[in-house]
């Protein structure tokens, strides 16, 4: 699992190619190094409904970490940016987060799975259960359909 909570996702491609280097030198077989892909994520049924709900607890979260750690204060327009194409944060309408999952899937060389770090927005239950079934019923499903379309 590389874990990407900030930055552009491509920049993490040189940890995934020394991992399968390393693997091929200790001769696994490509099929045996599964890589994951570990980031802040959050969907709902609108881009803006994910951003508006995702924004005000992860930057309090992100702010406090960032104290210990010398990083300014998140501010919308950075959080934007790291929703941005290139971007870590995995945070948008079903559509958007499929898209986003595939695109950083290419920039890795290919990812056997993801998984979303949401609560560190300190959400809502209720939200983060409605989260958690369009990840099941809308996320999961097209990502099936646009893998088995690419292995084709």
């Amino acid at each position: 699992m590389v874990a990407i909570i900030g930055g552009e996702t491509r920049r993490f491609r040189p940890l995934i190619d020394l991992y399968r280097e390393a693997g091929n030198r200790a001769r696994h077989s490509p099929d045996q190094l599964k890589v994951g892909l570990h980031s802040p994520g959050y969907v709902a049924a609108t881009t803006q409904e994910a951003a508006d709900d995702f924004f005000p607890g992860f930057a309090r979260a992100v702010t406090e970490v960032g104290k210990e750690r010398g990083w300014p204060a998140l501010t919308r327009a950075d959080f934007d940016a790291q929703r941005g194409p290139q971007g870590a944060l995995i945070i948008g309408d079903p559509d958007e987060v499929v898209e986003k999952i595939i695109r950083h899937s290419k920039a890795l060389g290919g990812i056997s799975r993801v998984t979303f770090q949401m609560n560190a927005a300190s959400l809502p239950h209720a939200k983060i259960v409605r989260a958690i079934e369009l990840l099941g019923k809308r996320v999961a499903p097209a990502l099936r359909k646009e893998l088995e379309a690419y292995a084709k």
